[in-house]
């Protein structure tokens, strides 16, 4: 099993390229199974989950070519199946959002229950509701949603109970090819909710409203096909730079959005970095001063986002005065403390609550990540300690970050994947 051997206390310095958003292109690559033709999409990110999900799509008869430069074909006319079986489904849990298009465009779907990251309950109720209301029925079988539209869906007004990402990007597909108009509320409004609304009418769609909590989708009769470009990774870049604030370095980070970050560079400049931005380039530089402790709230977006909530928690940790960091979003999230103080932190849960008491360094252990996110926190860590840290089960990592120890090599860090 593949590991990550660090060995800490050098600030990063230098710049790097920023993927393509893991978040926006697994939706979209779900939504070419809208598509009447060929999707061609490109800045795709080269990780697990991708694979897993053109996988996917290929168990469902769909035509996929991937060039060498990730740019993807994407070809559903050839679709034969309409089940997303468990064997693939139970390690990604974005395998759900095939549902909502399937039911959709073949008025038919067999969709095994989702797995990922175990961070905490994600009920996908709101995902079946929605789809009632449009004309799905859905039944619960052996493990299966099974949903069947075989009229196609009609346009509904839906009210989401609980925001939702994944709810709203399986709803506001599934209207694309529904008959007449559909409004969603209390929709989501993440930038990977704009990327999917952008790729659907770059198709020949009619989504609007994307950014905002109520959608409009006046459904067509077919998309057709087209070429789209993946959104920049805004959480991939927020790592990146937490871990240039935690190790008191500086960085330039290429080829993303510095505006779907702003609640991270809040708290990065709270914290007493200096952020100066293009756009599409940011750089943050420390001044090689230690962090100030700062506190945040997650939220949805446009708010501090639970993505993100673990790697600040470590610039937290080697800051100076004390920071609490509230989780809202998943409830074992904060789970990455308990790694944490094993290398020397001194965080206290109470509840959805940390308690992060700022030491002045870290030492090098080994540890365990839990989740996607998590692991990015433990590489943090490992990045500021003084020794050795080896951190395992970076399978976790590898559904989220392209490259990374190349990329931290880049930055000037010690660190190299071993096999053991």
């Amino acid at each position: 099993m593949d590991k990550l051997l660090i060995s800490g206390g050098k600030p990063l310095a230098g710049e790097i390229r920023i993927s393509g958003a893991k978040n926006s292109a697994l939706p979209i690559l779900a939504g070419t199974l809208l598509v009447d033709g060929k999707a061609i999409l490109s800045n795709l990110p080269h990780l697990h989950d991708i694979t897993t999900m053109i996988e996917l799509l290929g168990c469902l008869g769909v035509h996929v070519v991937v060039d060498e430069n990730m740019l993807v074909e994407v070809d559903s006319r050839p679709v034969t199946g309409f089940t997303a079986p468990y064997d693939l489904v139970k390690t990604m849990r974005a395998s759900i959002l095939v549902l909502g298009p399937l039911v959709a465009r073949f008025g038919e779907a067999n969709v095994s229950f989702p797995g990922g990251c175990q961070i905490g309950s994600r009920p996908v109720d709101l995902h079946l509701r929605g789809l009632e209301m449009m004309g799905a029925t859905i039944e619960i079988d052996g493990g299966y949603i099974r949903a069947r539209a075989p009229k196609g869906l009609r346009g509904s007004h839906i009210f989401l109970d609980t925001v939702t990402v994944g709810g709203t990007e399986n709803l506001m597909m599934a209207a694309s090819l529904a008959r007449g108009k559909t409004v969603i509320e209390n929709a989501a409004r993440e930038p990977e909710i704009v990327d999917l609304a952008k790729f659907i009418n770059a198709m020949g769609g009619d989504v609007r409203g994307a950014g905002t909590d109520t959608l409009t989708i006046n459904g067509v009769e077919k998309l057709s096909g087209g070429s789209y470009r993946i959104m920049p990774d805004r959480i991939e870049t927020g790592t990146y730079l937490a871990a240039a604030a935690a190790t008191r370095g500086r960085v330039k980070l290429k080829d993303t959005d510095p505006r779907l970050l702003e609640a991270v560079i809040l708290k990065l400049e709270e914290a007493g970095a200096e952020v100066t931005q293009g756009d599409d380039w940011i750089t943050l530089d420390t001044k090689g001063k230690r962090p100030r402790a700062v506190s945040l709230k997650t939220a949805p977006y446009p708010a501090f986002p639970t993505d993100m909530q673990s790697q600040l928690m470590t610039v937290i940790a080697v800051s100076e005065g004390v920071g609490r960091v509230i989780e809202t979003i998943f409830e074992n999230r904060l789970i990455q403390a308990h790694e944490l103080n094993r290398m020397g932190a001194a965080i206290s849960l109470e509840g959805n609550t940390a308690i992060v008491t700022g030491v002045e360094k870290l030492k090098g252990a080994p540890v365990m990540a839990s989740d996607l996110r998590a692991s990015a926190s433990l590489v943090i860590a490992g990045l500021v300690a003084e020794g050795e840290t080896l951190v395992d089960r970076i399978y976790h990592i590898d559904r989220g970050y392209e490259c990374i120890e190349e990329k931290l090599q880049q930055l000037g860090a010690d660190i190299r994947r071993v096999t053991s």
